[in-house]
């Protein structure tokens, strides 16, 4: 198994936070916000090796993160070689490149670098495992139907498929929220590319569970502890001093 962390975004929304430093390297109180997702991974049963894909204006920030990073697993930092949020590959574009480059034929566990969630990411692997060959998303309800409109929401049956997934609905058929954390069986790495030639939208990872729902069965995971996307200051702001993680 395999886990890929997204890290490749600019994050104007945040600047000048994030002008000369990527948001994943962000502090969240002692620690950068990657190290939690890190202290996640690290607990994974027969997880090899986490890639880091980043963009090549933070490729040496993240170089110098892995060279100091103490945890178990191995770390390899892919650079996707661009230099301008205008140039970016996208989400998906990234996985695909990472996929290709790295010669992955493994499950393959892929997270947003800007997610903070605070339930043991173990019980989703096991989750997923158990629907494989089929893609597993995880999920929380966000409990109000304006803040919704920001992301991409699903409904699921008494089973937890997938019926639906629509990528930031003007209006909301749930408050169900697709989290950026996926679960792709190594049988189903090759249906990115696939997407990649079929659509244009290359950015939003929930375009491309958007496009799976419609041609195969896909797997909900809820939770319902602690969950940050940080998307601007605002939300980094309230959270960077006072933000718990995981509790042991």
């Amino acid at each position: 198994m395999k886990a890929m962390i997204l890290a490749a975004g600019y994050a104007t929304r945040l600047y000048p936070l994030t002008i000369s430093r990527p948001k994943p390297l962000l502090p969240i109180k002692d620690k950068p916000i990657i190290n939690y997702t890190m202290d996640q991974l690290e607990n994974v049963p027969n997880l090899s090796e986490v890639y880091v894909v980043t963009n090549h204006r933070f490729y040496k920030n993240f170089k110098v993160w892995a060279s100091d990073y103490k945890g178990k697993k191995k770390v390899t930092v892919i650079n996707d070689r661009t230099l301008t949020n205008e140039e970016r590959l996208g989400a998906i574009g990234d996985i695909q490149l990472v996929i290709k480059e790295a010669k992955i034929n493994d499950d393959l566990i892929i997270v947003a670098g800007d997610n903070l969630f605070a339930f043991d990411i173990r019980k989703f692997v096991d989750f997923s495992r158990s629907r494989v060959p089929y893609c597993s998303v995880a999920l929380y309800d966000i409990n109000s139907i304006e803040e919704a409109k920001k992301f991409g929401i699903v409904t699921i049956d008494k089973n937890n498929k997938i019926l639906h997934f629509t990528e930031k609905p003007a209006k909301p058929e749930s408050t169900l929220v697709a989290i950026c954390l996926y679960y792709f069986p190594k049988e189903k790495l090759s249906v990115v590319s696939k997407y990649l030639e079929q659509s244009k939208h290359s950015d939003a990872p929930g375009n491309y569970i958007s496009w799976l729902v419609k041609k195969e069965d896909v797997f909900g995971f809820t939770f319902s502890e602690e969950w940050y996307d940080i998307g601007d200051k605002k939300t980094y702001e309230s959270i960077k001093d006072s933000y718990k993680g995981r509790q042991v």
